[in-house]
């Protein structure tokens, strides 16, 4: 424990026995505990503050901290041991079984105790216990819990402690730690003994295994990445957990006092062992500062805290980077470095085979030699061990050779890479056979991502290529990124990688078949790896990185031709997320757009497959059926245009293929009602629907008109499109997509697509794609019945959708933090035939329904609209037009809507800033696009409805 200055100021246990003494002189029996609880509680009170004081104002470093609230603890126990044993049970002439040791355990025992966290304690008694030591015991307990304290507590003698640490694997480990508090020191000397001499004894690899596969499961438990973005400084990967198991198996094997000891062992090195404290002293400084940022034991990183904790940590915005992103870069590099610390000391743990090797045949092998390099077993070990000061691309050229071989790299190897980072210069990166090495490793078919994890992890990865250097554990403080960027960026490289081999054709059944006819496989690879390489730098990081692509793939070795599709593909990597989620799929200019802009079936090709791994690569949750079903309609919409110049069926002939294959499937339809059907809906109806939605429309109207009622609802489950798809059929009126988005947002389903139809005669046929709020489809038949029920009650009065929304809590207290400026745009240029609005703000429950209202009161007619969530951010857009059918062109219209709307967005209140483009259009969609590869674009439409049929698009 480190030295604590100035003791009595945080308490002054000789003043404090005073007062007790002598209070238990003037107090009877019955006042005495809630008397010495008082004293107690006001010494603890101001001890806690004087630590905190001295660390946010004075800036006590966090393992100080800890240090010195363990110090107040000890003294209260002390003082309050003595004071039962003397006052409350004292013993005249104890005998031999009336003995009692007080023992801190766990990390208490350590030495080192959050503000916030538990006491673990065990009262040693003698074999044979007596009345005497539970009294006292108990007295105490109950004192400590009217103190406000948790406390983990056990009463055991030292054969009870030695036989359940034979079979607990972690009361053997809070064991290890235990420390001597107070009470029979002899006593607590022999459970020490029996402890080190029975269960320790012997049992050194045994113990190591098991707490090295604890910590294996305790990071898949964690989502077994150290680059999540609220991670765990306690239990994560990375976290003070990791730091704690290496000084565990340090003191069972070799009765190490402190970490200090490493050094003396020959675990770490001098140099190791500053990286260690170093990395110790950051995650304890943040630990305590959550703990008494969130006023209770709090160990997760979230949203909500981060800002505040960087603000008390003093991390300021920096060009391009917020002080909450630098604070988290900085986590997350201290995490990388407790890895490599892990890395090192199992290392040698296994050189003098302290730690078991995996149960591998080929560990036993006999070494050998592989293309320079030694190999033991299934691990690519230096041949001399100065490979790398005599060759600095070997570095590169191991991963090469890990990567064809299969072989991992012992840790030994990446040692010697930390220690030589500094020889991959300007020179190495010129190196073609070093760039060929890398490009080998990049664009591997069988797992890439294991070796370019490992590149990153040796620190190799960002010197070789300094651009991604700078994103290494660089985070994105929003909700939608659940990764840093690096981290990102290589599962995404991993996903392509799976795609090829066909491990995903199912998911991805038109990514699978495109990647094996593609021409240029190298520059989609790199692609990915570059697409988010600019992150960070306080601009447009798609232009960015395409100006770093330009300046790179030469140097990997790409032709002048590869090096301009990988800038394009950079350049534009979200323009097909921002056209699928954001714009009308039925409305052929959308299509025209895009593919002018793509220009060649091998940047189509190219750039889907870029998409679905960006996207899935994001997070878990974040890819589902619904976005692969739009993108493969964008892509096939577009290749016909590219293919042909043009569609290569014209309209006209498409609606008459719908209805001839509507009718096959109506075969026991009269022709008579066949005509009557098909007259209903103009073209525009047959062309934004599919064949299956088609049939399910007619089937209900028809079932609906039969049975004479006013409104048919039906809702049907889409599994391979992670979505429910909801028909509305009732009479048309002004309002009634509102009241069914609020009717949905009442059920619970997030609305992710609207179709929107009138027909000749003045019935509505909507369709809807919804998800649950867990982002899967109303699958049970009774969640399904209930969804139809709320639409049927809301359509009939009986449910007030405003009200039920305003009784829920928007957002989560961890989301609050989150600011989004409402920002509305408005674009005539996007359609030949609407006004396109969309909508950015901060996604709560019931905003569609307010935009939706908005729009209603506003007598504008919507017929297609998008929903896409990133996170906290939502992006609707909603293809609109006046009442006459005709766009909104009225500046002074455009601009009462976009204030309308913005006050929607807010909840009535309009106080953000707004932009909205004039009749020249907004940006192109080429600059427009923020990262799209959130939620399910969707589609949703307004209430107000063209008196004449309304020509409706998805």
């Amino acid at each position: 424990m480190q030295q604590i200055r100035n003791r009595r100021a945080i308490v002054d246990r000789k003043a404090l026995v005073v007062a007790l003494d002598a209070m238990a002189q003037t107090t009877g029996e019955g006042d005495r505990r809630a008397k010495l609880v008082a004293l107690l509680r006001d010494a603890h009170r101001a001890g806690r503050e004087e630590v905190r004081r001295r660390h946010e104002e004075e800036g006590l470093g966090g393992r100080a901290t800890a240090h010195a609230n363990c110090y107040l603890m000890d003294q209260l126990l002390r003082v309050l041991f003595d004071f039962v044993t003397a006052h409350v049970y004292p013993l005249a002439n104890p005998t031999s079984s009336e003995r009692l040791a007080l023992v801190a355990t766990g990390g208490y025992g350590r030495g080192e105790l959050a503000p916030f966290s538990d006491v673990d304690l065990l009262f040693l008694v003698p074999y044979k216990r007596t009345p005497w030591a539970e009294s006292v015991a108990e007295y105490m307990l109950y004192v400590l819990w009217d103190l406000g304290l948790k406390v983990g507590h056990a009463t055991r003698s030292p054969t009870d402690c030695v036989r359940l640490a034979k079979q607990d694997l972690t009361i053997r480990t809070a064991l290890l730690e235990a420390r001597y508090l107070w009470g029979d020191r002899a006593l607590y000397d022999e459970g020490s003994q029996a402890f080190w001499k029975e269960v320790v004894a012997g049992t050194g690899r045994q113990f190591v295994a098991r707490k090295l596969a604890e910590r294996d499961a305790r990071h898949e438990k964690m989502g077994d990445s150290r680059y999540v973005v609220e991670p765990n400084l306690k239990e994560g990967k990375g976290g003070l957990r990791d730091l704690q198991t290496l000084i565990w198996i340090a003191r069972y094997l070799y009765r190490v006092k402190d970490a200090g000891s490493l050094v003396d062992e020959g675990l770490l090195t001098g140099e190791e062992f500053h990286t260690f404290r170093k990395a110790e002293d950051f995650l304890w400084t943040v630990r305590c500062t959550l703990h008494y940022l969130a006023g209770r034991a709090e160990e997760r990183l979230t949203f909500d805290v981060q800002p505040e904790l960087s603000r008390r940590l003093r991390y300021t915005d920096h060009p391009g980077l917020s002080g909450v992103e630098r604070f988290m870069k900085h986590y997350f590099l201290v995490a990388k470095h407790v890895g490599e610390l892990t890395r090192v000391v199992c290392a040698v743990l296994e050189a003098r085979q302290e730690k078991a090797p995996l149960l591998s045949l080929k560990r036993f092998a006999r070494a050998r030699q592989v293309k320079g390099f030694k190999r033991e077993g299934d691990r690519l070990t230096l041949a001399r061990a100065d490979d790398f000061e005599r060759e600095p691309a070997r570095m590169l050229k191991m991963f090469a050779v890990a990567q064809e071989t299969g072989c991992d790299i012992h840790p030994d190897a990446l040692q010697a890479m930390a220690r030589n980072l500094r020889r991959i210069d300007p020179k190495l990166r010129r190196d073609p056979q070093a760039n060929e090495h890398f490009m080998a490793v990049l664009t591997a078919k069988n797992r890439p991502e294991v070796n370019l994890r490992r590149m990153n992890e040796a620190g190799v990865f960002g010197r070789f290529v300094p651009d991604f250097g700078r994103v290494v554990a660089q985070m994105q403080y929003d909700m939608y990124h659940h990764y840093t960027v690096d981290e990102h960026t290589i599962r995404a490289i991993g996903l392509l990688a799976r795609i090829e081999r066909g491990e995903l054709a199912e998911e991805h059944p038109l990514s699978h078949k495109l990647i094996q006819k593609i021409v240029s496989r190298r520059a989609l690879y790199v692609a990915v790896l570059l697409h988010d390489i600019a992150k960070g730098r306080g601009g447009d990081h798609s232009i960015i990185g395409a100006e770093i692509a330009d300046q790179l793939c030469p140097r990997l070795g790409l032709t002048p031709a590869e090096t301009d599709l990988v800038a394009w593909l950079v350049r534009y990597h979200l323009l097909m997320s921002h056209f699928a989620f954001k714009r009308d799929l039925a409305d052929h200019k959308t299509i025209l757009d895009f593919a002018e802009t793509v220009q060649s079936p091998e940047r189509l090709k190219l750039l889907i497959i870029l998409t679905v791994v960006d996207i899935r690569a994001v997070g878990p949750g974040v890819w589902n059926g619904w976005k692969g079903q739009l993108l493969r309609e964008l892509y096939d919409a577009a290749e016909e245009v590219l293919v042909a110049g043009h569609a290569a069926v014209g309209r006209s002939e498409r609606v008459a293929a719908k209805k001839r294959a509507l009718r096959e499937r109506l075969s026991g339809w009269s022709e008579a009602a066949l005509e009557v059907h098909e007259a209903r809906f103009l073209d525009a109806y047959w062309i934004a629907e599919d064949l299956d939605t088609l049939e399910h429309n007619a089937r209900l109207m028809a079932e609906t008109q039969a049975a004479g009622e006013p409104l048919g609802v039906s809702a049907r489950v889409e599994a391979f499109q992670d979505m429910t798809r909801v028909t509305v059929h009732t009479q048309d009126h002004p309002g009634l997509f509102a009241r069914i988005a609020g009717a949905l947002a009442v059920a619970g389903a997030s609305i992710t697509g609207a179709h929107i139809h009138t027909t000749h005669d003045g019935m509505a046929v909507d369709n809807f794609t919804v998800q649950n709020l867990d982002k899967r489809p109303f699958a049970d038949p009774d969640k399904l019945e209930s969804l139809k029920s709320v639409i049927r009650d809301t359509l009939a009065g009986r449910i007030r959708p405003r009200d039920r929304l305003r009784a829920r809590s928007g957002l989560r207290k961890r989301t609050e933090v989150f600011e989004v400026e409402p920002v509305v745009l408005i674009d005539n240029k996007a359609s030949n035939w609407s006004t396109v609005v969309e909508v950015n703000a901060r996604d709560r429950a019931g905003l569609l329904f307010d935009l939706t209202q908005a729009l209603h009161k506003l007598k504008v007619s919507v017929f297609s609209a998008h929903v896409a969530t990133y996170g906290e951010r939502a992006v609707d857009v909603f293809y609109v037009k006046d009442l006459v059918g005709e766009k909104i062109t009225s500046p002074a219209r455009l601009k009462t809507i976009e204030a309308r709307l913005l006050a929607a967005a807010e909840g009535g209140e309009a106080k953000a800033r707004t932009k909205r483009t004039d009749d020249t259009g907004r940006p192109s969609p080429a600059k427009a696009p923020a990262k799209a590869a959130a939620k399910p674009t969707s589609k949703r439409r307004a209430k107000g409805r063209s008196p004449r049929p309304a020509e409706t698009v998805r």
